[in-house]
């Protein structure tokens, strides 16, 4: 009975070391996704809230640099490069920072975003861009920091802070416009090289209508000739090859072997080299 007891005791003080306290988080946490045009933006911060406290002058003072939020780092991630005051911001991810005084606000990217709060020793040369808006009075009263990517037009956003009864915005450019142009180009223009290859590898590996993969492999080294000065990578006249030989044409995969041997020499790539000088002795027994 003494040792039930005691195996009864032991598995209640594991259970309860086991055993998490969830209380909700004083500034939980919050995550924004938007497309912007064609470019993704995200948003990972902190929301504190006010409970009765005088936010900008006192809770977050004027003049002294902000993390924006509580907690870690709010981080700004960009998928493409995007264009604030006149200067390109790189794609990428940034702390974002924020310098509010009572008359106009710095926002600040930075680029290190792995600091809990402000950085212990500011870098100057990680501040990528710095950007100074004017803030808004707002009619009612925002309880909850609360960061936003609104106003949106297929070629800008605007980055809006609020709290209290302050906001200020901050816009940026996208390159829709290009990047709309591009896709435009590049599928009018029809599939490019790797395309094909990738087409040919696939039916190559999986058995498919091996004459189609023949067709599409001659596309691809047809298309990287021309953009490389006339020379197709080693890997592609290696799976020329290889499909060459499945279709039973021993001659033709011997020679474009020899062809992908002497690419893979001048690459320096043994693997290759190796390869090919096996296949080709292979089928020139046959």
């Amino acid at each position: 009975m003494k040792k039930v007891l005691i195996t009864a005791a032991l598995m209640l003080v594991l259970s309860a070391a086991s055993a998490q306290v969830r209380t909700p988080q004083s500034s939980p946490s919050a995550h924004i996704e938007q497309t912007v045009g064609l470019t993704d933006v995200k948003i990972d911060y902190s929301r504190p809230s006010a409970k009765g406290r005088s936010v900008y002058g006192e809770l977050v003072p004027y003049g002294k640099l902000w993390r924006t939020g509580a907690n870690a780092n709010t981080v700004i991630t960009f998928s493409q490069d995007v264009i604030i005051a006149g200067k390109t911001l790189p794609k990428g991810s940034y702390a974002l920072f924020t310098l509010p005084k009572a008359d106009s606000w710095d926002i600040i990217f930075y680029a290190d975003t792995n600091n809990w709060g402000v950085p212990d020793k500011w870098d100057d040369k990680k501040e990528v861009l710095r950007a100074t808006v004017k803030p808004e009075f707002l009619s009612r009263n925002i309880e909850t920091l609360t960061i936003g990517i609104n106003n949106l037009d297929s070629d800008y956003g605007h980055i809006e802070i609020a709290w209290e009864k302050t906001m200020v915005s901050l816009k940026f450019e996208v390159p829709t416009r290009q990047m709309a142009l591009k896709s435009i180009d590049n599928t009018l223009s029809g599939p490019s090289a790797n395309d094909f290859f990738s087409a040919a590898q696939y039916y190559y590996q999986s058995g498919g209508d091996q004459q189609k993969a023949l067709i599409w492999i001659n596309q691809a080294i047809e298309k990287m000739a021309k953009a490389n000065a006339g020379e197709a990578p080693f890997y592609v006249l290696r799976l020329k090859s290889l499909i060459q030989a499945k279709l039973g044409d021993k001659k033709g995969a011997i020679e474009t072997a020899k062809q992908s041997l002497a690419a893979s020499e001048k690459a320096n790539n043994a693997d290759y080299v190796k390869m090919n000088r096996d296949s080709i002795n292979e089928w020139s027994k046959k």
